[in-house]
């Protein structure tokens, strides 16, 4: 892909920061927002968004008190047997539900367990495809990889929705992955089918 169809494929997105930013927040949709651990402890970004539901994603952060900010705990680990289907059903209806703000959904990084939870909610209430929610989250946020456990997940949670599956797994060196992650040099990125 050239940097100038790599520019105006981001151009898409309202918002794209990089990963390794502190406090990087990537803007999904006018209310969604995803991000590492350090936005949602940052009581001025949140106000600044909006912000009034924060979906954590992790066992190891602890949920940030500030007034005006409910938390929701998925105190999910980033390991691929980690049951994280049993949560998209209920994240997806309490961002679909949130109705006095903006929500920030993150883990530690904002790279696996964050951005699954998101594709599944843009499948569930936006109608999407796993492809499309695939593309959709990389346009925002380039540097997502969910692990390969949670992509099984997506997979089978995909198939649910809609009766068939639009991302086709391979195996590379590294395991099994969808084929939309390649690698380039040291770095990974997210690449549009």
């Amino acid at each position: 892909m050239s940097l100038l169809a790599f520019r105006t494929q981001s151009l898409r997105c309202l918002l794209t920061v990089s990963i390794l930013a502190p406090m990087s927040v990537s803007q999904i949709t006018p209310t969604l927002f995803l991000s590492g651990v350090d936005a949602a402890m940052n009581k001025a970004l949140l106000s600044h968004r909006g912000i009034t539901l924060i979906i954590n994603a992790s066992p190891e952060h602890i949920c940030p008190e500030h007034q005006g900010v409910e938390c929701l705990r998925v105190p999910i680990s980033d390991v691929p047997h980690a049951p994280l289907t049993d949560h998209f059903e209920n994240v997806a209806e309490r961002i679909h539900n949130n109705p006095t703000g903006s929500t920030l959904v993150h883990c530690s990084a904002g790279r696996s367990r964050s951005p699954a939870l998101v594709m599944a909610y843009l499948m569930r209430y936006k109608g999407v495809t796993l492809h499309q929610a695939h593309d959709w989250v990389c346009d925002c946020r380039p540097h997502i990889r969910p692990n390969a456990g949670f992509w099984r997940q997506l997979l089978d949670y995909e198939k649910k929705l809609y009766g068939k599956n639009t991302v086709k797994m391979i195996a590379t060196p590294l395991g099994v992955l969808p084929e939309a992650i390649v690698s380039e040099g040291d770095s990974e990125r997210c690449l549009s089918w």
